[in-house]
């Protein structure tokens, strides 16, 4: 299947969404509650027939569309610094958990008891924002190389803030992992930055 320069946009900004988010809730102690929602159930689309079906509509991706035209624009806002950061480490995140096949298994075996869980709460419940961030610890969070979080300790200290964390950085690598997927690399951002502008532009104005 021939995928669109939509489609890795809108997997990209899946990306930078979840690293917005984690920049929120770490520096403001406060959840974007649109795109949290829309990240969080993206873990749990996961036999879909489209790219815009995992988010179920473009409208939950908008935080992540104006970061991803934020850092792809010519003046990038010092304030959506961690947000790049973030997102960049994501995707490093990405490429080396595809050669952890271990670990790819014990995440979509546990997913697929998740997405059961997820039949008796809604997505967002706490008690599934707790298992993705299980999730997350048991397998990301091994891997040599981590993501740093920096922020307010008065809001990281608190404990449903690092479990929220946690889960929408697992839905980061998530969207990172559907990037690649569909044709998405690190490199080829330096080339197609044209071509994505004009799809966000399209993608925000639909």
């Amino acid at each position: 299947m021939a995928y669109s320069m939509e489609d890795q946009t809108l997997a990209l900004a899946g990306v930078f969404q979840a690293a917005a988010i984690v920049d929120q809730i770490a520096r403001q102690g406060t959840v974007p509650e649109n795109a949290f929602d829309c990240s969080i159930k993206s873990l749990l689309r996961n036999n879909v027939e489209s790219v815009s079906e995992v988010y179920g509509d473009r409208y939950g991706l908008q935080l992540g569309l104006r970061e991803l035209r934020n850092m792809l624009g010519k003046n990038q806002d010092r304030q959506h610094m961690n947000t790049l950061r973030y997102g960049l480490t994501l995707l490093f995140l990405e490429s080396k958990l595809r050669k952890r096949g271990d670990l790819m298994d014990v995440i979509r075996e546990r997913l697929g008891q998740i997405e059961q869980q997820a039949t008796h709460y809604e997505a967002t419940h706490q008690n599934i924002i707790r298992a993705f961030a299980s999730l997350y610890s048991d397998t990301l969070s091994t891997l040599p190389q981590r993501l740093q979080v920096s922020g307010e300790p008065r809001f990281l200290q608190v404990a449903e803030n690092a479990e929220r964390i946690r889960a929408v950085l697992l839905a980061g690598i998530r969207s990172a992992v559907l990037w690649h997927q569909i044709g998405g690399r690190r490199w080829k951002l330096l080339f197609v930055r044209k071509q994505m502008m004009e799809a966000i532009q399209n993608l925000t104005q639909s």
